[in-house]
């Protein structure tokens, strides 16, 4: 006997990184495949952020660049396992990662802490970026 108690919708944040080389009109395909697996399992996308190409921490298959891309939406957790195995069979993908987001915070303050996490981490950059330039200058 089943019983037919609706699953509640969870909330999820995936950073997905994509090969460097890939063409606009594919990260487009392949994000409205991401966006059409999460609403057939009743779930929505909240907010798509483009962190753009950046160095990997190690070179996957020879590879030091990827196209960073972060993701908060909301689904049953069965949709974690399609998105998943979508991602997996696509070469232009390098890596992925789902992670369930506390549901004792509403999404507003994960994007708030997101947000403010992403501020810190550019200033970081683009400080060693100055220094690097800096360093550079002495030598020469």
């Amino acid at each position: 006997m089943e019983l037919n108690i609706p699953k509640p919708n969870r909330l999820y944040e995936a950073v997905i990184i994509l090969h460097p080389d890939v063409a606009e009109t594919d990260q487009k395909a392949i994000f409205k495949k991401y966006q059409d697996t999460i609403t057939s399992f009743k779930g929505e996308i909240t907010n798509i952020d483009t962190w753009g190409k950046r160095r990997l921490a190690n070179p996957i298959n020879k590879i030091t660049m990827g196209t960073y891309f972060h993701i908060m939406f909301d689904a049953q957790a069965e949709c974690i396992a399609e998105l998943e195995r979508t991602l997996k069979i696509n070469d232009k993908v390098l890596r992925y990662n789902h992670m369930k987001l506390d549901e004792r915070k509403s999404l507003a303050k994960h994007l708030e802490d997101y947000r403010t996490v992403i501020v810190l981490s550019n200033k970081k950059l683009e400080e060693a970026e100055a220094a690097r330039q800096k360093r550079q200058a002495r030598r020469r």
